[in-house]
């Protein structure tokens, strides 16, 4: 039986832009862009500067071990020299219940947020960073309980007892209702200024720093710590920086009514029963461990992560099993990320730019490869892209269109470099930090080098990993090395960037640090 539920992105969209009053009259009247904002620090206009990123990381206990806490800690000494954290969502795992961000972000973030020692008394729709934290949306932060597990989760019937399991599932009595707790932890929940007067208020307390664009919202760490919408765009250190909601853009292509069509459908639903009996074969296997045993401890965490993994997959076959009419495509957020990237490579003020966002478009991870899911990503980025290198023409000069893309959702750290793809997406740098705190994933055994078919049947090598951080080793030698990133970005018209792995290894039931080799792109 499903774990999850998931809105369709018709609504999902809808229901984002009712929570920050997306072009309300009184904010589109004082030419407001609700895209952007300003980091108000004082020191923005810096050309070098550090900053930090994790992603997949809100989960609470592992069997008596706490992998995210153990990467906050590693975060902290770099706290007085980095400016802020990127996010590359899923925040709050396994749904994004509202009652779980006390346990899986608050306490291991705690040294983040203003009076952070009392974290307990802090409601989740009423952080303020003193470390300014950006994060996008995760699938998880989007996911529901199926109505069933709703209702037995508010017959107070803890979900793993219902399910016979062991298995510690961070769920709650409900999910993230489409986004919202989302929404309400870090974005501009302005559908809560109702009458006109509040929100004239709250715009002239918080709307007013100036960009190319107008006005915009004024993020000030300690005072105010929202970012205005769930893709947004910020400058910092001449570096601009583009937050994307992968969400909305991640819809597999329809199937097509044809023989092989038809053919494929029944392939992918035999997978789904397949998928649906191992789930049930780990999960009796689980109610004959012992988890007070530290051998038998880590295979629940084992089985914790194959069961997440196989749920993923199912979601994945269903998204295209799908009945519909039309592929869902958030075309807004597209063509706004075209004019947004045409605009920067114009502005002279701008020495380089990253995108960050949840689905990786490229990843070597066991599962996400062939997924339908990262199919839609990649399709929809190259066309962005390809579109934006039409328009500037030679203005950028040989360089890639981005010197870096942060991703998430496969649960490891990975470097990787794009080939040559046919498209504007070619030889850009991608990382994918996904390891900051729950179960992590291998890498897949065909191996580092990324093959795509194109539509003439061509198979061509588009991407290759240069580094692969995640679970590995069998038995006593299973490593899970847990981790998140140091970049720091230098002085230079063409900047670069030293990215530094930190890295908290759980092996053989203690925490280790290995040191990993800084690696180093961008740059003449």
């Amino acid at each position: 039986m499903k774990l999850v539920y998931e809105v369709a992105i018709a609504e999902k969209i809808r229901r984002m832009k009712q929570r920050v009053r997306w072009q309300d009259p009184l904010i589109t009247a004082r030419g407001i862009d609700q895209t952007r904002f300003v980091l108000d620090d004082g020191k923005d206009n810096e050309d070098e500067f550090s900053f930090l990123v994790i992603g997949d990381s809100g989960t609470g206990k592992h069997q008596g071990h706490n992998p995210q806490r153990q990467v906050a800690k590693l975060m902290l000494p770099h706290q007085d020299e980095c400016r802020f954290m990127l996010h590359t969502g899923d925040v709050v795992y396994l749904v994004g219940s509202s009652e779980y961000y006390q346990q899986n972000f608050l306490k291991p973030y705690r040294e983040f947020i203003v009076n952070g020692d009392n974290y307990h008394h802090i409601a989740y729709d009423n952080m303020t960073f003193k470390f300014p934290i950006f994060p996008v949306p995760g699938n998880h932060d989007y996911y529901d309980l199926p109505l069933f597990w709703s209702l037995v989760s508010l017959g107070t019937m803890p979900i793993r007892r219902l399910l016979q399991s062991k298995l510690d599932l961070d769920v709650g009595w409900h999910g993230s209702r489409a986004g919202e707790a989302y929404a309400k932890a870090f974005l501009d929940y302005l559908k809560s200024q109702m009458m006109p007067g509040d929100l004239a208020h709250h715009l002239d307390k918080h709307y007013t720093a100036k960009s190319d664009s107008g006005y915009c919202l004024r993020y000030e760490p300690g005072k105010f710590t929202r970012v205005p919408n769930r893709y947004y765009t910020f400058r910092y250190g001449g570096i601009d920086f583009f937050a994307l909601d992968s969400n909305t853009f991640n819809q597999p292509a329809p199937i097509p009514s044809t023989r092989e069509g038809d053919l494929h459908r029944l392939q992918l639903e035999t997978s789904r029963q397949a998928l649906e009996q191992q789930k049930q074969q780990i999960l009796d296997k689980v109610n004959q461990l012992n988890p007070y045993n530290p051998i038998d401890a880590d295979q629940l965490d084992d089985s914790h992560a194959q069961i997440t993994q196989i749920e993923e997959i199912i979601v994945d076959i269903e998204k295209q099993l799908a009945p519909k009419q039309e592929v869902a495509v958030d075309i807004e957020q597209l063509e706004w990320l075209k004019n947004q990237l045409i605009e920067s490579w114009n502005n002279r003020q701008v020495r380089g730019r990253i995108i960050f966002f949840h689905h990786p478009p490229y990843v070597t991870e066991a599962t996400k490869w062939q997924q339908a899911q990262t199919l839609a990503i990649r399709y929809h980025l190259r066309e962005v892209f390809d579109a934006v290198a039409e328009t500037i023409g030679s203005l950028n000069q040989n360089r890639p269109l981005v010197d870096l893309v942060f991703n998430g959702h496969a649960h490891c750290l990975e470097y990787l470099q794009t080939q040559d793809t046919g498209h504007a997406d070619s030889h850009i740098n991608w990382i994918v930090c996904g390891g900051s705190g729950f179960s992590l994933r291998r890498q897949r055994p065909e191996g580092v080098d990324l093959m795509e078919t194109f539509t003439n049947n061509e198979s061509r090598l588009v991407a290759n990993s240069k580094l692969f951080l995640g679970r590995n080793g069998q038995g006593s030698q299973r490593r899970r090395p847990y981790s998140s990133l140091r970049v720091d970005v230098k002085a230079g018209d063409v900047p670069k960037f030293v990215v530094r792995p930190l890295v908290a290894e759980w092996y053989q039931r203690q925490w280790l640090h290995p040191e990993i080799e800084p690696f180093i792109v961008g740059g003449k």
